[in-house]
């Protein structure tokens, strides 16, 4: 705690270095510490205090510097480097502005031991844009698996080690759900450090419903399994959203048109928080017409509003045991099975 002329008083701000005499003009009882604060927008000199009198000794002193950091620490024990516990800090990153990066983010990348991510080049620049200096090691889909020994060797060794991506936050639709399990089990502390995920950012700015979304992220790159997923979207009452590639832009919008109809509302979400950040806005069929005649670059986010008539209700356990199994008496093969199911959702009918 620092003192003014022997009353205790907080520290808000450091803000330059200051002559060894109290606002008042009059040396105090005790010494100071050269350095100014800010508190309600005026500056004064911290000294050292250790009592509510002046001239107060015995205790052990402190520095204001101590004072600060354990100010901070109070807040978030997370605050500097010395500060921070040991463990796998999650930490989201900018989706394309580099000052949508948080300070705690800072904070916590120039305090770790090891940076994991997708591209060490990628985060390279992002990590020497603000004078980031912790080792980087690579770690993506392809290599999770074969990383998380060492990994959680090093955790295990009380190191501080981040996993970023290559833009936003980890685990959604990037790396990072193998490695939190794994500390998980073997109850390694996790600290997620929140920011910019193209999502939410994009649901946000959509003019959709907010109340009630879901993710689907990349869809499967099999056509029957995206196409049961999009047919199974389409019937949601929930705004549906889907990262997409550019050059896999138009035949997505073709399946999705045969699942929701080429009159739903949709958005298409592109260069988000860059330059030439772009939100256009229309129908399924109007978004297959404007983007063939486009050459894009950079992942897409995808939104679709919900459906408005999702008012019939799904069968019952029951109805359904009974439903299969005079499908299957009368000699329908699974395979036959699921397809007369698609078939007969597709045109709406109650299976």
């Amino acid at each position: 705690m620092a003192c003014l002329s022997g009353r205790p008083i907080p520290i808000l701000h450091r803000f330059a270095l200051s002559s060894s005499l109290t606002p008042t003009g009059r040396r105090p009882a005790i010494r100071p510490l050269l350095s100014t604060y800010i508190i309600w927008k005026f500056p004064f000199t911290a000294y050292l205090c250790s009592g509510s009198g002046e001239g107060a000794s015995g205790n052990k002193k402190k520095t204001t510097e101590d004072a600060v950091m354990h100010h901070q620490t109070e807040e978030d024990h997370s605050g500097r480097k010395g500060i921070l516990e040991s463990g796998l800090y999650i930490v989201a990153t900018p989706i394309g502005n580099l000052e949508d990066i948080t300070l705690r983010a800072l904070r916590v990348l120039k305090s770790s031991d090891l940076i994991l991510s997708e591209d060490t080049r990628h985060s390279g620049k992002l990590l020497q844009h603000y004078n980031i200096d912790a080792p980087l090691l690579s770690y993506h889909k392809f290599n999770e698996s074969f990383r998380q020994a060492t990994i959680l060797q090093r955790l295990q060794q009380n190191q501080i080690v981040s996993l970023i991506s290559d833009a936003g936050t980890p685990g959604i639709s990037d790396p990072g759900a193998k490695i939190v399990r794994a500390c998980i089990e073997k109850n390694v502390r996790i600290y997620p450090i929140p920011g910019p995920t193209a999502v939410i950012t994009a649901l946000t700015a959509s003019g959709l419903r907010t109340t009630e979304f879901s993710f689907a992220g990349f869809l499967s790159s099999h056509n029957s399994t995206r196409k049961t997923k999009l047919m199974t979207a389409a019937k949601e009452g929930a705004t549906q959203i889907f990262y997409v590639s550019p050059h896999k832009l138009l035949s997505f919008l073709e399946e999705s048109i045969s699942a929701f109809g080429d009159t739903r509302r949709c958005v298409i979400a592109r260069e988000m928080t860059k330059l030439h950040e772009e939100f256009w806005r229309g129908t399924l069929a109007e978004a297959k017409s404007e983007f063939s005649q486009r050459n894009l670059k950079g992942e897409i986010t995808l939104v679709i509003e919900g459906s408005e008539d999702n008012s019939a209700e799904a069968p019952t356990e029951a109805e359904l045991e009974s439903q299969l199994q005079d499908l299957f008496s009368t000699g329908h093969s699974l395979s036959e099975v699921i397809v007369l199911k698609l078939s007969i959702s597709r045109n709406g009918l109650k299976f």
